[in-house]
């Protein structure tokens, strides 16, 4: 086993490492092109999995110690050199997740932060794609990296090379990125900047390496920085020395938060992150050192969503009403139907690019799984935002937001019940496209607002909200709201205009907690509950035994409404395809006031598709599916619609997905990232009780006693 001391091993625990163990080898290899022949044992032994990118730990906030920048404890380093065009440039230590627009930018970004510490850099090794002079990854390390070969013994050359380990790994991702995978940053040698000033790596830094600060309003962020911050005050809240800077740079986005808030926000994270371990965090720094964006998510969320992926709503109230914290939320609903929190952000504003950066973030600590379906407002570069990271994603317009922006577009009409009531019953009672367009036509031609321009670009865009447009879409109850009703902010009625970001944290961990109170206590009432049937129903019956309470509940009331269909009409036959049509009475029980829903059946999968698209919205059957399911002799709601998210026999582990147990045997960072992360599984499950946690200690103390016989029997 290699000797790395404890400073060394903890640093390089940080990172989930997909790396093979001759990553430590004895450094004698010189710089390496790799030929096509071995392009795919290289991409295997570089490819890192999605799940790495979910690792939090090493997003802790650091804080630089101008006594100690010796280059040995990787913090932010400044390059001043005039003719170069970087005087005074902060560079942050690498980080794994950084990415770059090209392998150029990569090489000079570290180039430039190596020159700032005293040390120079060269290429270890780099690989093409096969037959291609496309570069596909590199390794760049010190240039103290390795020891002289025994032919360069002889050599009367001074040695240089001292074994260093330092270094960072690139690798071409998606959308031609270049990503950080690996990083090492201790040195085992002292810097030598005289010397490393007439390097080839650092001669080769020149002017056109630096990027501007005007260029950084135009151009499209690409990527998810995930910077540490070298101080609290170099995150730009308006310390003396900023308000010398130019005009044109106090431009750029930036969080315009208050003087304390840095504070605040240090504080809040570097607690979180040693009271929860998966705690994750990231935020976005323009090049001039300004914080412009944050995300951060709890532990429990994150694993929450491995269980309720299937639809995300993107709440920005806050940010879009201009209140004093620009807040995004992330929400999601779980098995009981109750709004949860997924994540959230702070933006320095509502550019496209902001909103990139934060669902990249989002996604990258989701482990790269986007969601079924994405619900968002109307704000186009939300929208833009939305379709190029979550390409696949069904993206949904929220339907109570638009009905709402319709009232207040249209002036004192918005006031009219009337108006209210045709425009409800467009939008929410029409079964087919032509039904909603001709609902839609009557309304703008009979109360005369054809003219307003805003009802016009809402019509384009009718695809995303009305409901008619996406019936194979899964809501699980978020958009399909009844009239009137909105889609729910998780914090909607306890921060206000004027909440400050340190009452914000405040009230963020009480809801949460309170949140998680309500779903053990909604889990708890779930597994006593014995429901008081209503009908004679075999899928009442059925379900009662599955259903979380909340959910049977409105499940049972679609049951009770069966007794509304009057009557159920084979149609049509196409093989095992039946269509029936199902006739409904109002509730009221006027008999010419009657509804006709066509219905689907096929024999063969048991498989039944209502027009009203209720299990869709929903998540459960709907009353004219269940009427054509009983009127082919099937008692049983068939497997396929009860969906697991629903049900109260699932035990839901609140624990982030640990990745893969394959590790590298001959790597001994990847054996502390596996024990590590295990033991803090054992931590976090041991919280709940004083029961739990006298076995789970009392579990780490024999496997402590057994490692330490193992130690003994070794020597």
């Amino acid at each position: 086993m290699l000797g790395i001391d404890c400073q060394e091993f903890e640093s390089e625990s940080q990172q989930v490492l997909g790396v093979q163990g001759d990553d430590f080898g004895d450094g004698n290899q010189q710089p390496l092109e790799f030929d096509g022949r071995d392009l795919e044992e290289s991409d295997q032994v570089f490819e890192f999995e999605s799940n790495d990118r979910g690792n939090d730990s090493d997003q802790m906030i650091e804080i630089a110690n101008s006594e100690h920048l010796n280059g040995l404890n990787g913090d932010a380093v400044t390059v001043g050199n005039q003719d170069n065009g970087t005087e005074g440039r902060s560079y942050s230590p690498p980080v794994v997740g950084m990415e770059f627009s090209s392998y150029d930018e990569a090489y000079n970004y570290y180039n430039s932060y190596s020159k700032g510490l005293g040390f120079a850099i060269r290429v270890k090794s780099s690989w093409t794609k096969r037959n291609s002079k496309e570069k596909r990854g590199a390794v760049l390390c010190c240039n103290c990296e390795g020891f002289k070969t025994l032919n360069e013994a002889s050599n009367r050359r001074k040695e240089t090379r001292t074994g260093c380990l330092a270094m960072v790994r690139l690798r071409l991702v998606e959308c031609n990125r270049w990503r950080v995978d690996e990083v090492r940053l201790q040195h085992n040698h002292l810097f030598d900047p005289e010397r490393a000033q007439n390097s080839k790596s650092h001669k080769k830094i020149d002017g056109g390496t630096k990027r501007k600060a005007e260029q950084t309003i135009d151009v499209e962020v690409r990527t998810i920085k995930l910077y540490r911050t070298p101080a609290a005050d170099a995150v730009g809240y308006g310390s003396p020395n900023e308000r010398h800077i130019s005009e044109h740079v106090n431009q750029v986005t930036r969080l315009n938060l208050g003087y304390d808030d840095a504070q605040v926000l240090q504080g809040y994270f570097t607690q979180a992150q040693l009271l929860y371990p998966n705690f994750f965090y990231v935020m976005d720094f323009s090049d001039e050192g300004f914080l412009r964006n944050v995300f951060w998510i709890d532990s429990r969320s994150r694993a929450a969503y491995m269980y309720f992926s299937d639809v995300v709503a993107v709440d920005t109230t806050c940010l879009s009403n201009k209140y004093k914290i620009p807040l995004v939320a992330f929400l999601g609903v779980n098995h009981h139907g109750h709004s949860i929190l997924l994540g959230c952000g702070l933006l320095g504003d509502e550019s496209l690019e902001s909103y990139i950066w934060l669902f990249r973030a989002w996604l990258t600590c989701m482990l790269g799984r986007p969601p079924q379906t994405i619900i968002t407002n109307q704000c186009s570069a939300l929208q833009s935002a939305t379709a190029e990271v979550f390409p696949r994603a069904h993206h949904r317009l929220c339907l109570p937001v638009v009905i709402q922006s319709v009232l207040q577009n249209v002036g004192e009409l918005g006031e009219s019940v009337i108006f209210q009531t045709v425009l409800q019953k467009a939008v929410y009672n029409s079964m087919k496209v032509d039904e909603f367009e001709m609902a839609w036509d009557d309304m703008i031609n009979s109360f005369g607002i054809r003219d307003i321009e805003f009802l016009h670009t809402l019509y384009k865009e009718r695809e995303r909200w009305a409901p008619v447009y996406f019936k194979d879409t899964l809501f699980a109850g978020m958009s399909i709201s009844l009239p009137g009703e909105s889609l729910c902010s998780f914090f909607k009625d306890d921060v206000h205009r004027q909440t400050s970001l340190k009452e914000f944290f405040k009230i963020h961990d009480l809801v949460l907690q309170n949140s998680f109170k309500k779903e053990a206590l909604a889990d708890y009432e779930s597994k006593l509950f014995t429901s008081l049937l209503k009908t004679k129903s075999s899928y009442e019956l059925q379900l009662s035994e599955i259903y979380t309470k909340e959910i049977f509940l409105k499940f049972q009331n679609e049951v009770e409404m069966m007794s509304s269909c009057i009557s159920v009409t084979q149609t049509n036959s196409n093989g095992p395809c039946i269509t029936f049509l199902v006739k409904e009475r109002d509730a009221v029980g006027i008999t010419r006031d009657v509804k006709n829903f066509e219905v689907i059946y096929d024999k063969n999968g048991q498989e039944v598709r209502c027009i009203c698209s209720c299990f869709k919205f929903n998540g459960f059957l709907c009353r004219h599916a269940l009427s054509v399911l009983s009127y082919n002799d099937i008692h049983e709601v068939p497997g396929q619609y009860i969906l697991q998210r629903w049900r109260k026999d699932v035990k839901r582990i609140y624990k982030p997905d640990l990745g893969s147990n394959q590790i590298n045997i001959n790597n001994p960072v990847q054996w502390f990232d596996h024990l590590h992360r295990r033991v803090t599984q054992v931590v976090e499950e041991g919280m709940p009780s004083e029961g739990h946690y006298m076995v789970a200690w009392q579990a780490l103390k024999e496997s402590l006693d057994k490692v330490r016989l193992v130690a003994k029997e070794a020597c």
